[in-house]
C-alpha cells in the first residue's frame, strides 16, 4: 500500500491553516488508515480530524480545525491507496488484449473494483465481489455503481467471462438493486456469442430479475488490428440492424412494464446500420451518455441550440488509470501544460452562446478544420453541411494504431494526429475535441505538443463546437444576424 500524497492546499483553507502541505504523505486520520479517496473524503469530511502524517522523515499529527461538512481545502495524487483490485475474467472481446505494444503500462491494467466503478464509471463484472464490500457499498451508499451483464443465461456468461464464478456473480447485483443501490448495466454483444437468442433471452432475464435495473447499454465489441480471437469479429450492417431490432422491441416492453425504456442501442450500431437515430427524448435523461448512447442526438440538440449547455461530462476510455484529483473524481482533460493556441473553448451558459444563430463567418486567412473520427465525421458532416458557409473542413483522422474497427474520436492517438496534421496546410485552425486527452496526454503518450501543427482543443460537445467555430471569426455581419 502507497501513502497517498498531498499534490495541492487551496489557499486560506483550514488545511493551510493547519500546517499541511503539497508533499506530506497522508498516514492516518483519526487513527484509520484509509484505503482510498473514497474513505479518505468520509473521514476528512468530520469535525476537527487529525492527519497522521509523514514529513521529511518525521512523523507527525496534523490537527485540522474546521466545521463538519466544512471543505478541507487538500488534494491528494490518487484515488486508489491500496492496490487496485484487478480482474481475474479472460473475456475473449476485452479491448486490453488488443492493445498495440508500447504504451504506458498502466493502460494494461484490467481493473474489476468496484470503487473504480463508482469513482470513473468504470464497468465492473462483480465476480470478485465480496459480503464486505456488499456492506461497504451500502453502509457508505456509493451509488451509482456500473456492472457488465453481456448475458443473464449463466452458463452463456461464465463462457464469455472464462471464469465460472460469472455464472453466479450477477447475484450481487441482485442484492444491489435490493439495497436501493443505483446500478447501470452494459452488454458488449459479440456477433455469434451473445446476441440473437441469446440477446433477447438476457433482456428477458432483465425484465425478469433486474427490473430495477437504472438503465442498459447494449454496445458493439471493438475489434482492433492487434486481436488475437479469431472468433471476436465487428458486426455487419444486418447484424448491426438485428440489434436496434431487438433493442427498440424491448424498449417498447420495458416502457409498458416499468414505465421507462431502460435499455438503449449505442450509437455506433445506427452508423454501422445506415439508420436514423432516434428522437432525443427516447434517450429520456441520457444515462449512458458516457457508454456512447445518445451523444449524436445530443451534440445534434447542443450544436443546433435546443440545448443550452452540454449532456454531461465524458468519462473518455482509461480515463482513471493515471490518479486523478480527489475532488469530483474526474481527471482534467488538459495537463498542467497549455495549450499552445489557446486556452480550451469556455461552454460557459453566460456567454450566452445558444441565444446566437448558428451562423459562420471565417477569416479567408483563417479556414477552420474540425478533426475527428469516421464515427464522428458521419455525425458532423450533415451538422457542418446545414450552415450553408464554406471555409469549415471535417478532417477525419483514420485510427492505424489501434486499427481494425476503432473509429470513435475518443480513441484518436498523436501519431495518427501527427500523421494526418503533416500533410495538412499551416495557418489553419484545427478543433480537437478534448475526449482523446487525458490530462494533456493522447493514449499513445504524445502530447499537443508534440503535433506539427497547432491544435485548439474543445469540449466534447455541440454547444463547444458552435462557440468555437464563431471564436475570433464572428464578423460585423453575423453580428448584425444575432441582432435580429
Amino acid at each position: 500500500m502507497s501513502l497517498p500524497v498531498v499534490i495541492n492546499v487551496a489557499p486560506e483553507s483550514a488545511a493551510e491553516s493547519a500546517g499541511l502541505g503539497p508533499g506530506d504523505e497522508i498516514v492516518a486520520i483519526d487513527g484509520e488508515v484509509p484505503t482510498d479517496v473514497i474513505r479518505w473524503q468520509l473521514l476528512v469530511d468530520e469535525a476537527d480530524p487529525v492527519l497522521t502524517v509523514q514529513r521529511g522523515g518525521l512523523e507527525l499529527d496534523v490537527k485540522v480545525v474546521k466545521a463538519a461538512g466544512e471543505p478541507l481545502g487538500a488534494e491528494v495524487d490518487s484515488s486508489i491507496f491500496d492496490r487496485v483490485r484487478t480482474c481475474d475474467n479472460h473475456c475473449e472481446f476485452c479491448f486490453i488484449y488488443q492493445l498495440p505494444k508500447g504504451m504506458r503500462r498502466s493502460l494494461y491494467l484490467k481493473d474489476d473494483d468496484y470503487r473504480l466503478s463508482f469513482l470513473y464509471g468504470n464497468f465492473t463484472t462483480l465476480t470478485r465481489f465480496t459480503e464486505a464490500d456488499l456492506e461497504r457499498v451500502v453502509t457508505e451508499r456509493l451509488s451509482p455503481l456500473y456492472v457488465s451483464i453481456h448475458a443473464t443465461d449463466p452458463a452463456v456468461r461464465a463462457r464469455m467471462l472464462r471464469n465460472p464464478r460469472g455464472g453466479y456473480s450477477l447475484r450481487w447485483l441482485k442484492a444491489l438493486l435490493d439495497f436501493k443501490i443505483e446500478v447501470h448495466g452494459q452488454i458488449v454483444v459479440c456477433p455469434g456469442v451473445n446476441d440473437g437468442e441469446v440477446l433477447d433471452d438476457s433482456l428477458l432475464g432483465v425484465l425478469d430479475r433486474f427490473p430495477e435495473l437504472s438503465s442498459l447499454a447494449v454496445v458493439p465489441l471493438g475489434v482492433s488490428a492487434h486481436n488475437r480471437e479469431p472468433s471476436m469479429r465487428p458486426h455487419t450492417e444486418d447484424e448491426a440492424a438485428a440489434v436496434i431490432e431487438t433493442v427498440e422491441r424491448w424498449q417498447d416492453l420495458f416502457l409498458e412494464a416499468n414505465g421507462h425504456r431502460l435499455v438503449y442501442a449505442a450509437d455506433e450500431y445506427y452508423l454501422l446500420a445506415d439508420k436514423t437515430f432516434p428522437e432525443a427524448d427516447t434517450y429520456e435523461d441520457f444515462p449512458m451518455y458516457e457508454d456512447g448512447i445518445g451523444m449524436a442526438r445530443a451534440f445534434e440538440a447542443e450544436f443546433s441550440g435546443k440545448l443550452p449547455s452540454g449532456v454531461g461530462a465524458r468519462a473518455g476510455f482509461f480515463q482513471w488509470v493515471d490518479g486523478a484529483p480527489a475532488e469530483g473524481y474526474r481527471a482534467p482533460r488538459m495537463g498542467g501544460g497549455s495549450n499552445r493556441a489557446g486556452e480550451i473553448v469556455s461552454t460557459d451558459p453566460s456567454e450566452d452562446v445558444a441565444a446566437i444563430p448558428v451562423g459562420i463567418s471565417v477569416r479567408d486567412d483563417a479556414p477552420v478544420a474540425i478533426l475527428t473520427g469516421a464515427y464522428g465525421a458521419q455525425v458532423l458532416s450533415p451538422l457542418i453541411n446545414s450552415l450553408g458557409r464554406g471555409g469549415i473542413r471535417i478532417v477525419e483522422v483514420e485510427n492505424l494504431f489501434f486499427g481494425g474497427n476503432v473509429k470513435v474520436s475518443g480513441l484518436m492517438v498523436g501519431e495518427d494526429l501527427h500523421r494526418t496534421l503533416s500533410s495538412e496546410p499551416e495557418g489553419h485552425r484545427y478543433l480537437l475535441p478534448d475526449v482523446c486527452l487525458n490530462n494533456g496526454k493522447f493514449l499513445d503518450g504524445l502530447r499537443i505538443d508534440d503535433l506539427p501543427r497547432e491544435v485548439e482543443v474543445v469540449p466534447t460537445d455541440g454547444v463547444a463546437l458552435r462557440a468555437a467555430l464563431k471564436r475570433g471569426t464572428r464578423s460585423e455581419g453575423l453580428a448584425r444576424e444575432g441582432a435580429t
